[in-house]
């Protein structure tokens, strides 16, 4: 045995995880992102994540949630690289010199480097994450990267750490890059820059994570040379978070439906509130209300408009509740009998908040289009209703069968939807992959 192996095999294996969106963040993925973090450092990884700058979260794109600091484990170090934001100003008053005396030719330099150089606007992000990583490899060199997108600059900077440092790499897609997941619809022509540098990254990487098996499979048609490389790695929930919740059955009270989430335009709301209307006429619905917990949109600008299209009229039975902090979630999900698994419709799209859902042992009622990828982990659990389709009779049906369900919901039947749920623990999901990390990185 060399000097080599044995010196690796006598420290901790070293992962440099390029997560744009980490705690404090509020954004999505942020759970994936924060729990893969934690499963490593537990693991016995010594762990860097490169961030973005918590002014950004805070200034630029108002997504923070204090609270979610406090979930990632001590032993992470969390490192948080510059960037240009001028991207996100609007305010003249705030442009530097140059742009504001040359304001058109400043554009002009933008595009040509998001459609020259790297194809998206966090593009300014990339140089300050490799020189500072090759400054602590020089210190204390890295076994292996891991690169989480969106968005996808952590993997142009992942492909430009291995050709310069031969370390190894991992990309992680929580969302596709060239296509969007809701629509299913390409996002670039043919020849664009981003397809060359997917291909890019794809061609180098030593392992190609998705979240479900819809999304490795449209990839892997597309980069059949890469496919055997490709993975799944669903996303998960955290008993430590949720805890235990108790069976309360509802007796003669109202019941709670909820749903507990961020709200987007791409989900079907008028088709859920349609659906909602008809159902209230049904005995076991009469007096029955429905609950939104969380963000509205991802921006400030998304709230007003959302807002607008839910019925929160007296009367309705709909209650916008505000945002849930995580570390407060299962009280949330204790106050509601009924949870809505309310998500946008394709194929590709499972959602973090289902394994959560399954693990409080509820009912779960699903809004959405019936073939997408979340059917896969829902398929078992005892308390789920599936949907039928979004035409509103249907979804009223389906609120009714979860009002039955709740009223007579056992704690037998809430511990069998819990089981169900093991094997979706961030630990059960992660546990895999931590191991083939490691034996990338020689450990």
């Amino acid at each position: 045995m060399g000097l080599t192996t044995l010196a690796l095999m006598s420290r901790r294996p070293r992962v440099l995880y390029l997560a744009f969106y980490f705690p404090p963040t509020r954004a999505s993925g942020v759970f994936r992102s924060r729990a893969t973090a934690n499963h490593l450092a537990q693991s016995g990884w010594d762990v860097t994540v490169y961030s973005a700058p918590r002014e950004f979260f805070i200034n630029y794109i108002d997504s923070y949630d204090p609270s979610l600091e406090s979930t990632v484990d001590p032993r992470v170090k969390v490192v948080r690289p510059g960037m240009s934001y001028h991207r996100w100003i609007g305010d003249i008053r705030e442009y530097g010199w140059f742009r504001g005396n040359f304001p058109t030719l400043f554009s002009v330099l933008r595009q040509w480097e998001t459609e020259k150089l790297f194809p998206e606007h966090y593009a300014t992000w990339i140089p300050r994450v490799v020189a500072r990583a090759l400054a602590e490899h020089r210190r204390r060199p890295f076994d292996v990267v891991l690169a989480t997108g969106n968005p996808f600059a952590s993997f142009g900077a992942a492909w430009m750490l291995h050709k310069l440092l031969r370390v190894p790499y991992v990309v992680d897609y929580r969302d596709a890059w060239t296509f969007n997941q809701f629509t299913e619809e390409v996002r670039y022509p043919e020849g664009h820059n981003a397809w060359t540098w997917e291909s890019r990254v794809l061609a180098d990487a030593a392992e190609i994570v998705f979240v479900n098996s819809g999304m490795l499979g449209w990839y892997a048609d597309r980069y059949p040379y890469a496919a055997d490389r490709m993975t799944v790695v669903a996303n998960g929930w955290e008993p430590e978070i949720l805890g235990d919740l108790a069976v309360d059955p509802p007796g003669d009270r109202p019941l709670r439906f909820g749903y507990v989430g961020t709200v987007t335009d791409a989900m079907p709301i008028e088709e859920l509130f349609d659906g909602w209307r008809i159902a209230r006429e049904d005995p076991a619905l009469a007096d029955a209300t429905l609950h939104v917990h969380g963000h509205l949109g991802f921006f400030p600008r998304h709230v007003p408009v959302l807002l607008d299209r839910m019925p929160l009229e007296n009367g309705s039975g709909v209650h916008y509740e505000g945002p849930a902090p995580k570390t407060e979630i299962a009280k949330t999900y204790r106050s509601l009998d009924v949870l809505l698994f309310w998500v946008p419709g394709a194929r590709y799209v499972t959602s973090g908040k289902v394994f959560e859902y399954m693990a409080t042992g509820k009912p779960i009622v699903s809004v959405h289009e019936p073939d997408i990828a979340a059917v896969e982990v829902l398929d078992g659990h005892p308390s789920w209703v599936p949907a039928r389709s979004l035409e509103p009779k249907d979804i009223a049906a389906g609120l009714v069968e979860g009002a039955h369900i709740a009223r007579a919901l056992t704690e037998e039947r809430a511990v069998a939807g819990r089981e169900h749920a093991l094997r979706y623990t961030r630990d059960a999901v992660l546990a895999p992959f931590e191991a083939r990390l490691r034996a990338l990185a020689g450990h």
